[in-house]
């Protein structure tokens, strides 16, 4: 599965540099038919898709946050104000995966992934500014799109950019503190994984929930593949991929939905 893990790497990161979301959307149903597939595997399949997907961001997150971090786009006392929400509710979020039975968590993962789809073609970007909450609020949203995030295995860009967009914040600021918000979740979600699956009958090659052979296969190739993504976002329109991309997202939530 080696080569599969690679071509897995590789779409995610330049989906990820393209369209400016994580690349959890593509290794979660992608890892998840895999790990069906191995005997071994399967009856942890979702779970291990979703603690990997979180595994990989631990890296390939490193390059995004960088750039924007040097082009002064983050607006890092936002993250600093919602980090300790964001890791906590990967903590639980986790606790919740955990917790749940595989199919049930299949069509968790299933239905946030149509509604992603259903945002990438039809979202609209909100109009107005409305000032972001005081740190009580924040906190709050913090845990709940951490829990969302470590529950499916995404970063959190899918909910953090939108919610920023809301409260008037450029786009470009809020893709690149979305970037950095996501890896306080990444870190939390990885760690709680890891622990809640040891001394379980999980495959050798499992550290925890996390299948380190895909973790590395991922990381390695998102990240070379990412440059990729963001640079033919200046050749074709975004729009128009977004909107594939979506029907992409919609149709692999229905299969999840429908039982893989």
């Amino acid at each position: 599965m080696y080569l599969e893990f690679a071509l897995i790497g590789m779409l995610a990161g330049y989906l990820a540099g393209f369209l400016g979301i994580g690349g959890g959307f593509v290794v979660v149903p992608a890892l998840t038919y895999l790990f069906l597939r191995d005997s071994a595997a399967a009856p942890w399949a979702i779970h291990m898709a979703v603690a990997t997907s979180l595994c990989t961001m631990l890296v390939t997150s490193l390059s995004s946050i960088y750039a924007h971090h040097r082009r002064g786009a983050i607006r890092w006392p936002l993250v600093r104000s919602m980090a300790g929400g964001l890791m906590a509710g990967a903590v639980l979020g986790a606790i919740i995966a955990d917790a749940l039975k595989g199919d049930t968590l299949i069509r968790v993962f299933g239905s946030f992934a149509v509604l992603a789809g259903l945002q990438l073609i039809f979202g609209r970007r909100p109009d107005g500014e409305r000032p972001l909450p005081g740190q009580p609020a924040v906190s709050i949203v913090g845990v709940m799109i951490g829990a969302i995030s470590s529950l499916i295995g995404i970063g959190g860009g899918a909910l953090t950019g939108p919610w920023q967009l809301w409260h008037g914040i450029r786009a470009q600021n809020a893709v690149a503190t979305s970037a950095a918000c996501g890896y306080p979740i990444a870190v939390a979600g990885t760690v709680a994984f890891v622990l809640l699956g040891v001394g379980g009958s999980l495959p050798d090659q499992a550290l925890g929930y996390v299948h380190l052979p895909a973790f590395a296969g991922i990381a390695l190739t998102s990240a070379l593949a990412a440059p990729l993504g963001a640079a033919t976002v200046h050749r074709l329109p975004p729009q128009m991929v977004r909107r594939i991309f979506g029907v992409f997202l919609m149709l692999v939530g229905l299969r999840m939905l429908a039982g893989i």
